[in-house]
Parts: structure tokens; sequence; C-alpha cells
């Protein structure tokens, strides 16, 4: 398993380009650990790799993506991120207690987040759904990528109108969150809900919008119609 960690970490420094790591950190509000390396390239890296290690076992690659996470090297976590959804047939309830543990050591900016969270866990939860109970104690942690996993899971199974009570709840949770990134996360869980459910999350909205911070407001009603948009933006009823 160390050999192929080497190789990765060498075909990653040579793809390294000194312009894409000084303006990818821009992106972030955090201090990123960067190669350098566009996403797409990293992306082939890691399709390109894994057939080197799609013969071992689902744990013996768990064990190499969290060598990947330990790194803290976002591009890493990107190949963590790939190779564990690609392990998604295999899937076990117990793989949870594993993403969770990745969640909350070593996510460390809304990209990891979101990579592992829209695609891996969010397949877990669909073949587990009753795993949500668990998401909604992310959303009560004090850990802010947490909370964000949280509705980020969701996006995808949001967006073809499952687990709507489930959205609703996380969102109340969620609803008076301090971060952006929070708000941003679950505005954008709302939005992808509403390309399935628009009247019931608009009314939502409506429900909720004088304690829903307006950056959580505006990610929520995105893609609704500009009357309905107007309407939830009426100045005098939303709270700054």
């Amino acid at each position: 398993m160390n050999k192929i960690i080497t190789k990765i970490r060498q075909e990653l420094k040579r793809a390294s380009d000194p312009h894409t790591k000084t303006t990818g950190q821009n992106f972030f509000k955090e201090k990123i650990k960067l190669y350098g390396v566009k996403t797409a390239v990293v992306s082939k890296i890691a399709k390109e790799n894994y057939e080197e290690v799609k013969g071992l076992n689902k744990n013996q690659i768990f064990e190499i993506c969290e060598e990947f996470w330990k790194s803290g090297y976002m591009e890493e976590s990107f190949i963590a991120c790939d190779w564990s959804y690609r392990t998604r047939k295999d899937f076990k309830k117990s793989d949870f207690k594993v993403f969770e543990k990745w969640v909350e050591n070593y996510v460390a900016n809304w990209a990891s987040c979101d990579t592992l969270c829209n695609h891996t866990v969010a397949a877990l939860i669909e073949i587990y759904p009753e795993l949500i109970t668990d998401l909604k104690k992310w959303a009560k942690s004090k850990n802010l990528w947490m909370r964000r996993a949280a509705a980020v899971t969701l996006i995808i199974p949001a967006r073809h109108g499952k687990f709507l009570p489930d959205i609703f709840e996380i969102a109340n949770i969620l609803l008076q969150d301090k971060e952006d990134l929070v708000q941003k996360g679950y505005g954008w869980m709302l939005k992808a809900a509403s390309e399935s459910n628009q009247k019931k999350v608009f009314e939502y909205v409506i429900k909720n919008k004088t304690k829903m911070p307006r950056t959580a407001l505006r990610y929520a009603i995105e893609k609704m119609p500009e009357n309905l948009r107007k309407k939830a933006m009426e100045k005098e009823t939303i709270t700054k």
C-alpha cells in the first residue's frame, strides 16, 4: 500500500503548477495545503491509479484513503473521496463511522467537505436512509465542517425529491448558524430540494425568512422564478 501512496504523491508533485497553487488559495478563507494541481488532473490521476488497488478489499482501500486524508493536502483528499466512492457497491452501514471520522478529524475546507459528502456519504445514505438520524447529530456538532456536511450530504438526494422532511429538520437545526459556510451549505440543500419540491421549499422559506440569515435565504431561492424570489426577499421582513 505504501508503494501506491508514494506513486500518487510523486505524480501530484510532477503535475503541480505554481500559478494553480497560488490562485487556489483565493477560493478559501482558511489556509489550504496544496500541491497546485488542477482538479481535472487530480481526477485523472485518481482514475488511472485505481486500477492498481481495485483488487484490494474495501477496508484496505479505506486505509489508503485515510493516509491521503492525514497528509492534509487537498488534492490527496480528493483522491480519497474518489476511491472511497468507487467502493460504494460494497458499502456497509458501519462504514458511516469511517466517514464520520474523516469529516470530524481531517476535513478542513469546503471543497474536501463537499467532495466527500456529495458523493461518498450521500451514496451510503441512499443505501441506508436510517443513517439520516446520524446526520442530524452532525448538524448539532461544534465542528463547522460536520454541520456543513450534514446539509451537503443530502444535495443529490434532494434534487431527486428524496428525504424532504429530513431536509427541513436539518435546516431547522442549522437555521441560525453563525458560520456563513454552514448557511451556504443548508441554503444549497434547500435549493436542491426546490428542484423537485418548489412549492414546499418556498413555503418553508416564507415561514422562516425572518430567522434565516440572508446568505442562506439567497441560496435557497436561487432557482425559483423571479416573482417568488422577490416575495422571499422583501426587505422589511428579513433579519439582517
